[in-house]
């Protein structure tokens, strides 16, 4: 039986391995709840256990029969990245769904990982990148379709390639839209790669429009006491039905993307609406910034320095 969603109806997902990043809460929540209820088998890695926890009950008040547990990772650490691979490489069980969600956004002055790299950086696009290249085998046993959130950001600014770390001078949205470019040319050489090295693996983007979420509220360990004025208006607007997507509509295109036997690799999933800052999911040209094969394989290479994981190359 399909499980349908506002404009969107899942494939039953029964019998299929699903790991979400970011899934505690705001558009996450709803991804997982979502492909809980249509009974994937559902992994979610947290950083806050107390906040798995809250995740899922209500996950499971939504799907009663959901199969979904808890698994700790903080994508800020790469020696958690590697852990968190371990133990699923442990558990030894095929992962079908990967949809790399998670993300931190515009901390008001510079902030550092565990590693030392700028925190939207190595967060949002490192620590995707190493985990990845942690669970390959498992994407591989699962023919695996991985899906990656990246964001209209990404459509803005480049790559500070003369200061990746940006010790130079920082700006925290250049810096929001440099980590989402260089994790959308990560997702689409992974579809290159897996067609030319024959890993069975589908990769593709997707972005959520504009909504309100947790990423410009109040966020206290990132240095932010109070909501910005960007996400007010954010809800302003979303509340009265004005161009903005809501966090239920914003889970969308990651829903259509990880899932939909209509979606395919190397493409890149968002809202229909107007500046495509909500609606109902649909295909959308890649942005410019993601178009370049040199400026992919450069952020690939980059990557696997970086974080000293690297991909098979046969």
């Amino acid at each position: 039986m399909p499980h349908t969603t506002t404009d969107l109806t899942l494939p039953d997902l029964t019998g299929r391995r699903a790991v979400l990043t970011g899934g505690s809460d705001g558009i996450g929540l709803r991804i997982a709840a979502r492909l809980a209820a249509a009974g994937a088998e559902l992994v979610l890695p947290v950083r806050s256990p107390k906040k798995g926890e809250a995740a899922l009950a209500i996950i499971r008040e939504q799907a009663p029969d959901a199969t979904v547990s808890l698994r700790t990772l903080d994508l800020s650490s790469l020696a958690s990245v590697a852990a968190l691979g371990r133990v699923l490489l442990d558990e030894g069980a095929p992962i079908h769904l990967l949809v790399n969600n998670a993300g931190v956004m515009t901390p008001p002055s510079l902030q550092r990982t565990a590693d030392g790299f700028e925190s939207q950086f190595g967060t949002n696009h490192l620590g995707h990148v190493a985990l990845v290249a942690h669970l390959l085998p498992l994407l591989k046993a699962g023919k695996a379709r991985v899906t990656s959130q990246i964001s209209i950001a990404a459509n803005s600014y480049g790559i500070n390639w003369d200061d990746l770390a940006w010790e130079r001078s920082y700006h925290g949205g250049r810096a929001y839209s440099q980590s989402k470019i260089a994790f959308g040319l990560f997702g689409l050489e992974l579809e290159r790669r897996s067609s030319e090295l024959g890993w069975g693996i589908s990769s593709n983007l997707s972005h959520p429009g504009v909504a309100p979420t947790s990423l410009l509220a109040a966020r206290p360990e990132l240095g932010r006491s109070v909501d910005t004025r960007s996400v007010r208006v954010i809800r302003w607007l979303s509340a009265r039905g004005i161009l903005l997507g809501t966090p239920e509509s914003a889970a969308l295109p990651a829903l259509y993307a990880a899932a939909s036997p209509d979606a395919v690799g190397g493409r890149l999933y968002g809202p229909k609406g107007p500046g495509h800052l909500g609606g109902a999911p649909a295909e959308q040209p890649l942005y410019s910034r993601l178009t370049g094969l040199d400026q992919a394989r450069r952020v690939w290479e980059v990557s696997e320095e970086l974080t000293g994981v690297g991909f098979p190359t046969s």
